[in-house]
């Protein structure tokens, strides 16, 4: 448990990051093992990562970030993105408990049609905030795998989605997210944490 606080305290949006700290393929694909255990409604499983590592790719990221420049000097820029139709992936991610035994044909029917009926009902904003809701969920996990590894992150949304949108070609399917940085923090150049408030600001108890 001590090990998690530390993490949990270590853990800071890094505004700098050193340059030229390459990163393999290998290395993001151990931060999404752990990724993948992320909670998410009715077990939808809402998020898609995109993980840019090609300069060029990063300059563009990088003007439709405001001129941000740890978008570039990062060593992979992450782009959440959120499922709007996650719920129509029901039949195949339920699947697995069918056959498993877990659960027989007309509990599987039955499990897929609450799903699909729940989100059907509720329209295109509701879609869109589950997006959001399960992908900053996951973001989450993400940025707490990565310190784990050694590694800093920064969550953005400082950035003009239509244009990440065009440069990565993603479709109208998924809501962009959250932007992040990641890489190894320049530490020489950190900031004092910001002030965060006291637990009898933020928390109510009845």
């Amino acid at each position: 448990m001590t090990d998690f606080i530390q993490l949990v305290q270590d853990r800071r949006s890094a505004n700098n990051f050193l340059p030229d700290q390459p990163i393999k393929r290998e290395e993001l694909n151990e931060i999404f093992e752990l990724v993948k255990l992320a909670p998410s409604a009715f077990n939808l499983q809402h998020t898609n990562y995109i993980a840019v590592t090609d300069k060029e790719i990063k300059g563009k990221l990088k003007d439709a970030a405001n001129g941000q420049y740890k978008v570039y000097s990062s060593s992979a820029v992450i782009i959440v993105l959120g499922d709007k139709q996650a719920y129509h992936q029901a039949p195949d991610i339920y699947e697995g408990l069918k056959m498993l035994g877990i659960l027989n044909e007309q509990e599987y029917r039955h499990m897929v049609d609450d799903t699909t009926s729940f989100y059907e009902s509720r329209g295109e904003g509701f879609h869109r905030d589950e997006a959001i809701r399960n992908g900053s969920l996951s973001a989450m996990l993400f940025m707490l795998a990565a310190k784990e590894k050694g590694l800093d992150t920064c969550p953005m949304i400082g950035f003009d989605s239509e244009a990440v949108k065009h440069i990565l070609h993603i479709d109208e399917q998924h809501e962009v997210v959250m932007m992040i940085a990641l890489g190894k923090e320049k530490v020489v150049s950190r900031r004092p944490r910001g002030y965060r408030k006291p637990v009898n600001e933020f928390v109510t108890f009845v």
